[in-house]
């Protein structure tokens, strides 16, 4: 639809501003952004974190990091997950690379910001440009509702996808206002820029659009001559949409975690979006409280969606109405629209209802709006204005940051604001956990969070983990691991410790074995469940076969496992004809953990049986000397020692010890005064 007011004829500029005067307002926004975020720098891996960083074996290699692990934040986003690999080759898993180069992508899309917004003010307001601009790109930048995408070190999903979509508006912005050659430039840089955003997140699927639009607003005056002046422009733009489908199409929908395949119906999500949209704007406007996660509950109580599906309403219609009548301020409330629609409205995302970082480059055009009526209310009587609206949002970020600081502090204050969250509830029980002394308190969340969600899997497993640290808890435990596995029967991990429960239990070794076995249909290569299978075999009749069995395929898995070596050799040293094998594992075990006594000493065992005195011998003598209050080693070294020509003394004086140890010991005494009377 054409625009009523007449189109701007791009021609000459007016002459722009001094250089220096550029320069102080980038090295100002860039001052007070690293003044906002001056502590993030050791802020620690938080929640998908772990999953996208500590446990992604994508990023130690820049090459395995195009194909980044599904069912993850960075599935099917290659351009994040290479971002990380980047980090990871700078510090490994040390947090301060990963916040410099969040905090520098931040920086950069507030310097783009100021471009787009200055560059399109000149041909309308030149006078102004300049400190509306700066007005709008600062308090964007140090807006405390964008902290979740900057400190939040995953959610630079957010922020590199940001940076890459305003970058495609101010490339196309510079390529049409710049003629021969630079221009062509400006174009292939609009979209490469395009392209790279399309790999870094799902949202900058409206960017070509947008840049439809904006040509029409402020250069071409009309969609048809937009098309017809920059047509090859728009299709390299929309080609880059080829990139998101494959990605999307590749990582299966997110795993189910959103698209129309996640289990929820549209129609629900989408209502619960009409109160987010209208929360998020007064957010912008007033960005207390903020919340960190606000779980996956959909809010379908009238009372809430009919006043905020009204005012959605009129929005929308005012926008509407302004793309005819106003068209920049239409184009400031479409991109509005634009950037929240892919997941604020119709296509349902399972693990949010609501996430503040949805809002990193929505802000921008409520910031622009924002500051364009207080210029035009205010005059030059509003820069004391944007100066305390600075000051007052970069304290409320600082303050925002504090909270990042730790795990504890960050899930306390997300229960204090959501504590109808069971989300939080369970990360809060998790971190507490881990804390000595804290582990009641823990149990209570996770009792919190399965009486808001009584199907919550991950809170049935981690309460069941806490009460197997209580006394007197086992059964409880292992009812929730049950109740867990019916929900999700899939789970590797809640197979193998409901097994080690089932393991204390007299007379549910069969329902142990069963669990282990289920554990290893489910991951195969998962040498823990090999070995531990392995151990309950070896005690039940007849098999032992497959015990030895179990036991080396969690060493070819895992051959540095020294308790499994041990463990094997004590299978072989019961297998008549193997011992020579056993002593090969007993020596291995040694040698990887040269502390470890009672391989020492089954070593020692197995090299008398040999006939290998001396050696076996030397293995005691370590053992005992590692272990010299052991009643047992000092017998069983006696006892050795006592098969070597003239060593009586020294078996008698183990003996005595063994006596002292552990009175009355008659073995000892019987075998000391044998001693006595060979000696006499």
């Amino acid at each position: 639809m054409p625009a009523k007011s007449d189109p701007e004829v791009p021609g000459p500029l007016p002459a722009r501003p001094q250089d220096w005067r550029l320069l102080a307002c980038g090295a100002l926004l860039a001052g007070a952004a690293a003044t906002a975020y001056a502590r993030t720098f050791s802020v620690p891996l938080l929640f998908d974190d772990d999953t996208s960083i500590a446990s992604n074996a994508t990023i130690p290699h820049l090459a395995s990091a195009f194909w980044p692990p599904a069912g993850t934040t960075v599935g099917g986003r290659p351009v994040l997950n290479l971002s990380l690999a980047i980090n990871y080759a700078v510090s490994g898993t040390g947090v301060w690379s990963y916040h410099a180069l969040n905090l520098a992508i931040h920086v950069l899309a507030g310097l783009t910001l100021f471009g787009i917004v200055r560059r399109t003010l000149e041909r309308r307001a030149p006078q102004a440009a300049v400190a509306v601009a700066f007005a709008a790109a600062l308090l964007w930048t140090i807006h405390p509702l964008l902290t979740e995408s900057v400190t939040y070190i995953v959610q630079r999903a957010e922020s590199l996808m940001g940076l890459f979509y305003l970058l495609t508006l101010y490339c196309f912005i510079r390529g049409a206002g710049t003629d021969g050659a630079g221009k062509d430039v400006w174009y292939a840089c609009c979209a490469g820029a395009c392209l790279l955003g399309m790999g870094a997140k799902e949202v900058m699927v409206s960017a070509p659009l947008i840049v439809l639009l904006y040509d029409r607003t402020f250069l071409a005056g009309n969609f048809g001559d937009a098309l017809r002046r920059r047509r090859w422009v728009y299709a390299a733009l929309a080609a880059t949409w080829l990139l998101l489908v494959f990605l999307v199409v590749a990582g299966n929908g997110r795993r189910g975690s959103a698209g129309f395949g996640s289990g929820i119906p549209w129609w629900s999500y989408a209502l619960t979006q009409l109160p987010a949209i209208v929360h998020y704007i007064r957010l912008g406007l007033w960005p207390y409280p903020l919340v960190f996660d606000y779980g996956d509950a959909l809010a379908l109580h009238a009372s809430v969606i009919v006043p905020s599906a009204l005012i959605v309403a009129v929005l929308a219609a005012a926008t509407l109405w302004a793309l005819v009548r106003r068209p920049a301020i239409g184009f400031l409330g479409a991109s509005f629209f634009a950037l929240l629609a892919p997941s604020s409205s119709v296509v349902p995302v399972a693990t949010e209802a609501m996430a503040e970082h949805r809002m990193y480059l929505p802000l921008a055009p409520l910031a622009i709006l924002v500051v364009i009526a207080l210029h035009r209310a205010l005059g030059r009587a509003s820069l004391p204005l944007y100066a305390a609206l600075a000051v007052g949002l970069a304290c409320a970020t600082w303050k925002r940051n504090e909270t990042y600081l730790s795990e504890r502090g960050l899930w306390s204050d997300t229960v204090e604001r959501r504590p109808d969250n069971e989300r939080a509830q369970d990360n809060l029980g998790f971190i507490l956990s881990r804390i000595p002394g804290r582990l009641d308190e823990a149990i209570g969340h996770y009792e919190e969070a399965l009486r808001l969600k009584p199907d919550f899997v991950e809170a049935h497993y981690n309460l069941a983990f806490a009460l197997l640290q209580k006394p007197g808890r086992l059964n409880d435990a292992i009812s929730h691991y049950e109740e867990a596995l019916r929900l999700k029967p899939d789970l590797v991990d809640v197979h193998f410790n409901l097994a080690r429960a089932l393991e204390g239990i007299p007379g549910r070794s069969d329902e142990a074995i069963r669990q282990y076995e289920d554990a290893l249909r489910l991951r195969p290569d998962y040498a823990e469940a090999h070995y531990n299978l392995g151990y309950m075999l070896q005690a039940m009749p007849g098999r032992l076969e497959d015990a030895i069995a179990q036991f080396e395929e969690a060493l070819r898995l895992k051959p540095d496992n020294a308790g499994a070596h041990f463990s094997l050799g004590c299978a072989l040293q019961q297998t008549p004809g193997r011992l020579n094998e056993a002593t090969a594992q007993f020596r291995e075990a040694v040698r990887l953990m040269p502390d470890y006594v009672q391989a020492r000493c089954n070593l020692g065992n197995a090299l008398n049986s040999a006939g290998r005195v001396e050696e076996a011998i030397a293995q005691y003598s370590v053992a005992a000397r590692l272990a010299p209050a052991d009643a047992t080693i000092q017998l069983n070294f006696a006892i050795i020692l006592l098969n070597a020509p003239g060593r009586e003394s020294e078996a008698a004086a183990h003996l005595r010890e063994a006596i002292r140890l552990q009175p009355p010991n008659e073995r000892a005494r019987q075998i000391l005064a044998k001693l006595g009377e060979s000696s006499r």
